[in-house]
């Protein structure tokens, strides 16, 4: 049967329908399923279908909680579901099903969630744009042929598609924010272990990832948060408690913010017009709200942090195909990875072990210094992202650096990573899409993604708010305030449900 009338609403009003009786649960996922099939097949935003584990789900008792009867979908990256396949876009782990739900996934379900699929992304996560060689690129609905951001492209696609009002995603480098960015929806990465990311260890990447939702509305948002986050049994750091964020949409306003904004990329990358102009419409727009806005940016050696990032990234890799090998029981191999993978995990193999503590020492020093700016203003405005969503393959490499890269991975030796400027280059070309979300992974900043502009040729472009660490209140408040003035929820992308 369905419900034709599904994206009129987010998920709180898709769960307020099914508490008063007037759609069911199965008719919602019967919708979302037929969006699926319809689709999907343009955009490549599901990989894992688990159609057959939803109409279980919703056939059992009645479902409970603030998102009760909402059908949603998991990234296939960190969310493990008991029994379904959790491959995090890598050959390494094809046909790999968890035995038990994470912790987050608990929490989801608890909060009435039906999940019916899982989400494309990159290779481990690795990468700000979707392209799998496992399961092929995403498309991003506003543009096919241009990237839906990574590394929760998936999540994105499929939102800005019209298959979900909201979908899982995780944050280690700017992977909830530039998909927001480019599909032009609002994305939060909460403060640094707001999240709970057990059972099975105390933190992802460093503590500098973060899981969360993608949605279409802020209130979502704030409504996600309330229901999941918080401490677990086996948390071993948490930041001072916080709830009521929903509620604290709808409080009386404390006054003006001091808002600092700036379209100087972060970390070393050039200017550009569009982000320029995002970044200072977003600004004007808080000025007439009656905020205190004026230029202003954190100073800290941005070349210092950019290497010292890259070092824990590669080490990062490096680690996990060595924990993967548990799951393989014997060792990683090049053809068990893309080729980028495994020049990375070489890259992280090669780092001395004083030169890792150093670099540590590094973006924990740099990290400060950005901190500390936050003594003058209570945000901070960006870009989210560096340019519009660029095409597929634009990060790839061509000509002499890419037979170089095909020599280093056949060779299978740390020596070559000493040619000049083999990897330096695929480092900016990164850099330059997403030169501004990395520092507050370090920072542990909450940090979202608001849709607010869109290039004179039709593609999205956010703009980026960050408050102090613990504040995801003001991000959320912010944001409400945006959404109202400038109101995005009805905008359709061209390839839409």
């Amino acid at each position: 049967m369905g419900f034709a009338e599904y994206d009129r609403y987010d998920g709180l009003g898709l769960a307020e329908l099914v508490r008063r009786g007037e759609v069911s649960p199965a008719e919602l996922l019967d919708e979302a399923i037929a969006r699926a099939e319809r689709v999907n097949p343009r955009v490549n935003a599901i990989v894992i279908e688990m159609f057959d584990e939803a109409r279980r789900r919703v056939a059992k008792d009645p479902l409970e909680g603030p998102f009760a009867g909402v059908p949603f979908l998991l990234k296939d990256l960190s969310s493990a579901y008991a029994g379904v396949r959790l491959e995090s876009g890598s050959r390494m782990y094809r046909g790999y099903c968890p035995a038990q739900h994470s912790e987050l996934v608990r929490r989801y379900l608890a909060a009435g969630l039906v999940v019916f699929g899982k989400t494309n992304t990159p290779e481990l996560g690795i990468l700000p744009v979707t392209e799998p060689a496992l399961h092929g690129p995403t498309h991003n609905p506003w543009r096919h042929g241009r990237t839906p951001g990574g590394s929760s492209g998936g999540a994105a696609a499929a939102v800005a598609a019209g298959l979900v009002p909201m979908a899982h995603g995780g944050d280690g480098g700017g992977s909830i924010r530039i998909p927001a960015s480019c599909c032009g929806l609002f994305g939060l990465k909460p403060s640094k272990y707001r999240m709970p990311v057990g059972p099975d260890e105390p933190e992802r990447f460093f503590g500098f990832s973060s899981e969360h939702v993608l949605t279409r509305s802020v209130r979502d948002s704030a409504a996600m948060l309330d229901a999941t986050a918080g401490e677990e049994p086996t948390s071993m750091y948490f930041p001072r408690p916080a709830s009521g964020f929903l509620a604290a949409l709808d409080a009386p306003s404390t006054g003006p913010l001091r808002i600092a904004f700036t379209d100087e990329p972060l970390l070393p990358a050039p200017r550009d017009v569009e982000a320029t102009r995002a970044v200072e419409r977003a600004a004007s727009l808080c000025e007439s709200l009656g905020h205190h806005v004026e230029r202003a940016r954190p100073r800290f050696d941005a070349g210092a942090f950019a290497k010292a990032f890259f070092y824990h990234f590669a080490i990062a890799v490096a680690g996990e195909l060595k924990w993967a090998e548990r799951h393989l029981h014997r060792p990683a191999r090049a053809s068990d990875v893309e080729q980028l993978t495994w020049v990375l995990a070489m890259a992280g193999r090669s780092i001395d072990g004083g030169d890792a503590v150093v670099e540590r020492r590094v973006l924990h020093v740099e990290a400060a210094k950005i901190v500390s700016f936050f003594g003058d203003y209570d945000v901070l405005l960006t870009p989210t992202t560096g340019t519009a969503p660029i095409e597929h393959g634009a990060l790839l490499p061509t000509g002499l650096e890419a037979r170089l890269q095909d020599v280093l991975a056949y060779a299978d030796t740390p020596a070559v990573l000493r040619l000049p400027g083999l990897l330096d280059r695929a480092i900016a070309r990164a850099y330059d899409f997403a030169p501004y979300t990395p520092p507050f992974n370090v920072t542990g900043q909450p940090s979202a993604s608001v849709p607010l502009y869109w290039t004179e040729d039709g593609l999205p472009l956010g703009a980026m708010i960050t408050a102090r660490p613990g504040d995801e209140i003001t991000v959320l408040r912010l944001a409400r305030q945006l959404e109202e003035a400038q109101p995005w929820f009805d905008r359709r992308a061209p390839t839409h449900a």
